[in-house]
């Protein structure tokens, strides 16, 4: 079995270094999603990782709709993701949970993305997490989303994170749950892995 550590001195030697787009399903300011998107981020920034950290108002779109694509093509916002997740290796989406399933704008967002051929999401490594002050942790929406994600050519980690009680949970950009911490790092390192590992392809 091949370590990070190989897969590390690889991407080195191929001047290649892995890049990851981490982004919050939600518009939101304070949104709790973000606020764990921001952790990840820190934690893949100690894995060496380069991470590309997007708001999700960075891609604004409207409703999907076939006439308006007939009139105008695929929007900005849309061609703005596309391009964001072509030049990353992985992906990590930390997504609310609406009414037990995904949210409008991001599911929206995949419609739009759906579009484009061939899928930016083709081939991507796409890391799942979510947070809610509920206890469940938003976890029924990334079930959720998986099977559109998955339709779209996206290698999706068996490993999903949900932290639930986020509104307590999350305290100064930390999860204060040590036992909990610690299995999102394990589930980062494992993704970074898997990513590098089909990356130096």
């Amino acid at each position: 079995m091949v370590s990070y550590e190989e897969i590390y001195v690889t991407l080195i030697q191929r001047d290649k270094f892995m890049k990851i787009l981490a982004f919050a399903g939600s518009l939101r300011e304070g949104s709790l999603n973000h606020q764990l998107a921001e952790i990840i981020a820190s934690k893949l920034k100690n894995l060496d990782v380069e991470v590309d950290l997007a708001k999700f108002r960075d891609f604004q779109m409207p409703l999907f709709d076939g006439d308006l694509e007939t009139a105008t093509g695929i929007p900005d916002g849309t061609k703005k993701m596309a391009d964001r997740i072509s030049a990353s290796d992985g992906v990590v989406i930390v997504s609310p949970e609406y009414n037990h399933g995904v949210p409008g704008p991001l599911k929206n967002s995949i419609d739009w993305l759906s579009r484009i051929r061939p899928y930016p999401t083709a081939g991507k490594v796409c890391f799942l997490a979510s947070a809610a002050p509920s206890f469940v942790g938003g976890a029924r929406g990334l079930i959720a989303i998986r099977p559109t994600l998955s339709l779209m050519g996206m290698w999706l980690s068996g490993e999903s994170f949900s932290l639930a009680q986020a509104n307590k949970e999350m305290v100064d950009g930390k999860i204060l749950n040590d036992e909990l911490n610690q299995m999102l790092n394990g589930m980062l390192e494992r993704f970074a892995r898997v990513t590098a590992s089909i990356s130096v392809k």
